[in-house]
C-alpha cells in the first residue's frame, strides 16, 4: 500500500525499530507541517493510507473528498482534528488505539519537568549566568504543598505519583465519574471545582480533549488561584477558555504557568504574549516526544495498517463504515 506520514519534524519514524513493520509498502515521510489543504490534496493524492501524528494536521473534509484513495488513517490517541463523519461517509477507516490504561511516563516527566523549573526559575537562572550575572531570583519549594491534578487517567496518575515523592499533598478534581473512582480507590477529592482550584498550589491538567472538555478551565477558575500558583498544562491548550490564561496571568491568579501545549502549533510566533511574560515558561509541544514513547506509539499505528492489510481492522473508531469500504 501507498502510505504517508505527516509531520516527523525530524526525521524520527525511520530511526523506530517498529518502522520494519512497514517493509514492502511504499512509505513517504513529510518533515515539513502543511495546513494548506490544496498543497495537501497534491501530496497525498494517491495516498491509501495516511499517519498522523496527534493532532498536528487536520483532516477535513475539504481535504477528504480530494482523497479519492485513501482508504486508512491510523494514529493514537483522540481524534479532534478527524472529521470522522466525513470519513464514514466516503468508506475511510479510522483506527485510532485510545491506549487505555498505558501510562505515558514521558508526557509525566515533562509535567515535572516544567514544574521544577517554573519553580526554581531554572531558565531565567540558565540566562543570567549565560548573561555573566548570578542569582537573579528566590525559588520555591514543593515540600508539604497542595498538588492538584485535574484528571484521572493514565498520566494524571503518574504525576500524583511522582508529586507524593516530592512531599506535596496531592488532589484530584475530574468528572463525576472519575471523582467516584478516585474515591473508591482511595484517593483525596476536592469538595468542589471552587476549591479545587483555590486551595492548589499547583495545579495541572490531565484530560483528553473532547467536546465536554473544551474550555473546561474558565477564566473564573484561574481567577480563584493563588497568586503564589503555577497552572501547568501538558495536555491540550484548548481546556482552557481562549483567551483567559493571558489575562489570568496578567492579572497575577495564578502567579505562574508552564505549558507545553498552544491553541496553534507549531506556534512560532516570537511575539506571542506567553513567550514574553517573564511568570511563564514554554516548551514546544515534547511532553510525549521521546524515543521510548514514539517506539509504543507507532507500534500500535503500524500495528492497525498491518491489520487492516491483512483483512482485519483494529480499533476502528467509526464500525459504520466496515459496510462500505473503498
Amino acid at each position: 500500500m501507498k502510505i504517508a506520514i505527516l509531520d516527523d519534524y525530524f526525521d524520527t519514524v525511520r530511526t523506530l525499530k517498529c518502522f520494519s513493520k512497514l517493509n514492502g509498502h511504499d512509505v513517504t515521510v513529510f518533515n515539513d507541517h502543511c495546513a494548506d489543504i490544496d498543497e495537501l490534496a497534491r501530496r497525498l493524492r494517491d495516498v491509501e493510507v495516511l499517519v498522523l501524528i496527534r493532532e498536528r494536521t487536520a483532516i477535513r473534509t475539504p481535504l477528504l473528498e480530494r482523497l479519492t484513495k485513501l482508504r486508512l488513517i491510523s494514529q493514537r490517541s483522540v481524534y479532534p482534528h478527524i472529521d470522522v463523519d466525513a470519513c464514514t461517509r466516503l468508506g475511510i477507516v479510522v483506527s485510532s488505539n485510545l491506549h487505555d490504561g498505558t501510562p505515558c511516563y514521558a508526557a509525566a516527566e515533562v509535567t515535572w519537568g516544567l514544574v521544577i523549573s517554573a519553580l526554581h526559575r531554572i531558565p531565567q537562572q540558565v540566562t543570567s549566568m549565560k548573561e555573566g550575572r548570578w542569582q537573579n531570583s528566590v525559588g520555591h519549594s514543593l515540600i508539604a504543598k497542595t498538588l492538584g491534578v485535574y484528571g484521572y487517567g493514565r498520566i494524571g496518575n503518574v504525576v500524583a505519583q511522582y508529586g507524593r515523592a516530592f512531599g506535596m499533598n496531592v488532589v484530584f478534581w475530574a468528572s463525576e465519574s472519575s471523582r467516584a473512582t478516585a474515591t473508591g480507590d482511595g484517593m483525596t477529592v476536592a469538595s468542589s471545582k471552587e476549591e479545587f482550584f483555590e486551595t492548589s498550589d499547583v495545579l495541572s491538567l490531565h484530560l483528553r480533549l473532547v467536546d465536554v472538555t473544551r474550555g473546561i478551565v474558565t477564566r473564573s477558575d484561574l481567577d480563584r488561584m493563588k497568586p503564589s500558583a503555577l497552572l501547568v498544562n501538558t495536555s491540550r491548550a484548548e481546556l482552557i477558555e481562549p483567551g483567559a490564561l493571558v489575562d489570568a496571568l496578567r492579572a497575577g491568579r495564578p502567579g505562574m504557568a508552564a505549558l507545553d501545549v498552544f491553541e496553534t502549533e507549531p506556534m512560532l510566533d516570537t511575539k506571542d504574549p506567553l513567550l514574553n511574560m517573564d511568570n511563564v515558561i514554554c516548551t514546544p509541544h515534547i511532553g510525549y516526544v521521546s524515543t521510548d514513547e514514539w517506539e509504543i506509539h507507532f507500534t500500535d499505528i503500524f500495528d492497525q495498517i498491518t491489520n487492516f492489510a491483512a483483512g482485519v481492522p483494529t480499533h476502528v473508531v467509526n464500525p459504520l463504515v466496515l459496510e462500505h469500504l473503498r
